[in-house]
């Protein structure tokens, strides 16, 4: 069975991070080990919500999983709560890294043009640091737009899209997606860039008009969890896009208010029969 390690918070209240990478990854036949990078009370859009850091804890579990000679086949960071825990990410990347694996970085920190609560333009820089390290990489145009230092816009022109992926696959990534992506105003998708190939590709479905918290979360755990099974990048993005999308339409359509996220859980049995006829037997990153 494939083995993915997810590095993000622990949310315990709200659908985002840990509390849905764990069963989307699961539900999609791979083993998805977890290392918390914070426990929460609830997520960050609830105020008052407790914080514990567990920065301390990250070194003592790679250095007993290096003992246990644990191998991964794709190394995916969410939510990291400190600058310091950019730097233990460095070291871990560096002894679980191998020739048959990927990183995948989601860098979350913000969105809508703003960073979230306990973030700054300094971890932004540092995280940009990171994404050096890393093979693929999935900002939103907030997140892209703070690493490069570059000013946020609500609309952007498919020729700026491309230019902002080629500016992010010049901090290191092979492969470089940007959520939130749009030009039309009844669409809503990605599109990514191929740094080795120079080509990029976009797939966008219909917009809905509203807007949850951790639909990025779902989308990345998908997007990664089918790429270790197998499809291309391309093929992984629709797939992520469309489950998103299925989620999205299923919350609104039964509580448009939901502070808490998508029903995510309900579409589970969608992307389990979507992955009927994936080929489980190598990740194509090529």
């Amino acid at each position: 069975m494939k083995r993915i390690v997810t590095i993000q918070d622990i949310s315990c209240i709200g659908k985002c991070s840990l509390t849905v990478a764990l069963p989307i990854i699961s539900a999609m036949g791979i083993e998805t080990a977890i290392v918390p990078t914070a426990v929460l009370s609830t997520h960050t859009q609830f105020k008052n919500f407790t914080f514990r850091d567990l920065s301390e804890d990250i070194p003592l579990i790679q250095k007993h999983w290096k003992e246990e000679n644990f191998k991964f086949d794709g190394i995916y960071t969410g939510y990291l709560g400190s600058i310091k825990q950019i730097d233990i990410l460095k070291d871990f990347f560096k002894t679980f890294k191998t020739n048959d694996n990927f990183i995948f970085i989601d860098p979350v920190m913000g969105d809508n043009g703003k960073l979230y609560v306990g973030f700054s333009q300094e971890f932004a820089d540092e995280m940009a640091k990171l994404c050096k390290m890393a093979d693929i990489i999935v900002p939103n145009l907030t997140e892209a737009s703070a690493m490069l230092n570059m000013e946020y816009k609500e609309k952007y022109a498919e020729e700026e899209i491309k230019q902002i992926l080629i500016d992010l696959s010049n901090l290191g990534p092979k492969k470089v997606i940007l959520t939130g992506v749009s030009f039309k105003e009844n669409e809503l998708g990605v599109m990514s860039y191929d740094k080795d190939i120079n080509e990029f590709f976009s797939y966008f479905r219909e917009r809905i008009p509203v807007k949850y918290h951790g639909t990025g979360d779902i989308f990345s755990s998908t997007l990664v969890g089918a790429i270790v099974n197998g499809n291309s990048v391309e093929e992984a993005l629709k797939i992520a896009v469309d489950y998103v999308w299925e989620t999205i339409n299923d919350t609104y359509k039964t509580n448009k208010e939901d502070a808490y996220g998508v029903n995510f859980e309900r579409k589970i049995p969608y992307l389990i029969k979507r992955g009927e006829k994936w080929d489980v037997g190598s990740v194509k990153l090529g």
